[in-house]
């Protein structure tokens, strides 16, 4: 990014030029409003360890860095290149699958996450956990909008639903007896999370009751070997979000409990989960989020290969599932500047209640509630609202049964995908394992190893620019994502001015952006194969 363009940035904002976002309707409304009242609100209830994280951007670093107002008086797009580092690097997150004895026999080889905040606190979230109870490996990322309350919930919530729905009888009975007497449960779940990561911990045994409740119903149904993994995921995905809608409706004498269950119901996420068992992979759609497949073909090419579509007014199955679901009538009116009843740009999504209750039923909630300015709470009922609910959370799920050729998976939220296509996302990992191969240290040197040998090896590597090369994965997309030019190379100007834009004018430059990569290990599913 040039000088010019740099200052033409600054100078739009101070002169209040409208620039066309791409985020959705609450994303660029709501963050402005009432945001002190929504910091203390937080703050209040040590969402975050001290010293860790705060509410003000899940990874304080970058907030060193960051401006919060075009008015200010000395502004500067200028960053280091350490600087730049250490501000896309603080959400890195990676993890090794290996079994007991240290070696992996997974389909999963690893998997490296990272974020970028654009919203203030970032409104993302991620979640990535190994299933105790049942077999194989479930991430996820959930994209938020009109706050993190909802996001927040389900990153924490759903992974449970999903691996309980899959239990077998007796497994389930087990549970619920060592509950019964009070002895310690099985653990669901072995999570793997950046140390910033943290949840709602004043209102954990609540979801755990609720949960419980889930798991007893299942007990009910008398089933048995019970949901196929499609079903479990679908069935999952709509009682996490009736729960989110019933939690808030219950009498409940704690208003910090109370408080959280209005944010959460009011609020709302987008999910994309992808559960891998062996050559078994699944993934779980609903809203804006997107997975995609990297190929590698014989010939030696990648190819894509999308597993998610995306729920919005551009996708004409949602079109027309919406026109089946209410009166012809509202034809005209369901979707409206190519946004939900006007007002959202996903058709699927976790919470926004106010899409899907009646007028009568949110007039209840919110006239009994406390302050409900105070806790950034969206309150507005769009014309032409007269079938709801025009918002589910049903999930699409999509199978696919992994081959050698199926080298990793993509995950993220949105933010990723407008500013890269499907085909240069997967461009980019592919040419990352092609340098990191090379980078690789070789073992086959001349011997004996002189000086001159190895100062022309550290040359070559130099020559390559492998010494710059980010290690993460998801952290070199975010890179390319914000600071590549026209000609797809990483511009460092833009990139500085990118992480530099200040609150009051980033969401109209990018949104928040949430990676996680999955590679799969090709010699597991050789294995797989070759044995059946």
């Amino acid at each position: 990014m040039s000088r010019t363009v740099s200052s033409w940035i600054l100078s739009s904002a101070r002169n209040s030029i409208v620039l066309q976002g791409k985020g959705r309707l609450y994303s660029i409304c709501i963050p402005n409003r009432s945001k002190i009242k929504w910091k203390l609100f937080f703050s209040k209830t040590h969402l975050y360890p001290a010293g860790s994280c705060s509410s003000d951007n899940t990874f304080s670093l970058k907030k060193v860095f960051r401006h919060t107002s075009t008015e200010e008086e000395h502004f500067s797009f200028q960053l280091s290149p350490s600087q730049i580092n250490d501000i896309l690097r603080a959400g890195e997150l990676s993890h090794k699958t290996l079994d007991l004895n240290g070696k992996n026999a997974n389909s999963v080889l690893r998997f490296e996450s990272n974020q970028l905040a654009s919203n203030t606190p970032i409104e993302d979230r991620r979640s990535a956990a190994t299933c105790l109870q049942t077999k194989g490996m479930m991430f996820g990322v959930f994209d938020g909008h009109a706050g993190s309350a909802c996001a927040q919930a389900v990153s924490e919530r759903l992974l449970h639903y999903i691996a309980v729905s899959l239990m077998s009888r007796q497994t389930l009975e087990e549970i619920e007896l060592a509950v019964e007497c009070m002895k310690p449960v099985l653990p669901i779940l072995q999570w793997h999370k950046h140390p910033n990561d943290v949840g709602y911990r004043e209102i954990t045994s609540q979801y755990f009751e609720n949960l419980r409740v889930y798991w007893q119903h299942l007990l009910d149904l008398d089933t048995e070997p019970g949901f196929s993994l499609e079903e479990a995921m679908i069935c999952a995905f709509k009682r996490l979000d009736s729960d989110i809608s019933l939690e808030v409706q219950a009498p409940q004498e704690n208003e910090l409990m109370r408080n959280i269950a209005l944010q959460v119901a009011f609020s709302g996420a987008t999910a994309c989960v992808a559960h891998i068992d062996g050559v078994h992979l699944h993934v779980a759609n609903t809203g804006d989020c997107r997975a995609v497949l990297g190929v590698h073909e014989e010939d030696g090419t990648w190819s894509t290969l999308p597993l998610t579509r995306d729920h919005n007014a551009f996708d004409e199955f949602e079109i027309r599932r919406l026109k089946r679901e209410h009166p012809r009538s509202e034809e005209k009116t369901l979707f409206v500047n190519d946004r939900l009843l006007g007002i959202l740009m996903p058709s699927r999504a976790f919470g926004d209640v106010q899409l899907k209750w009646s007028k009568e039923l949110q007039h209840s909630i919110l006239e009994n509630s406390s302050d409900v300015e105070a806790l950034n709470i969206y309150q507005y009922v769009p014309p032409n609202y007269h079938t709801p609910p025009y918002l589910t959370a049903e999930p699409e799920v999509t199978y696919h049964k992994l081959r050698s050729k199926d080298k990793f998976l993509v995950i993220a939220s949105d933010g990723l995908w407008e500013m890269l296509s499907n085909e240069k996302v997967v461009q980019l990992v592919a040419g990352h394992l092609t340098e990191l191969n090379v980078q690789k240290p070789q073992l086959a040197f001349e011997k004996p190893v002189n000086l001159g040998y190895m100062h022309s090896l550290l040359l070559q590597r130099k020559n390559r620019g492998i010494a710059t090369l980010d290690q993460n994965i998801a952290t070199h997309l975010i890179r390319h994502a914000i600071g590549s030019n026209e000609y797809g190379e990483v511009d460092q100007e833009k990139l500085a001015a990118m992480l530099t834009l200040p609150e009051d004018l980033v969401r109209m430059y990018r949104d928040d952006i949430t990676v996680t990569v999955v590679y799969f290990n090709s010699e597991t599913i050789e294995n797989y194969y070759r044995n059946n």
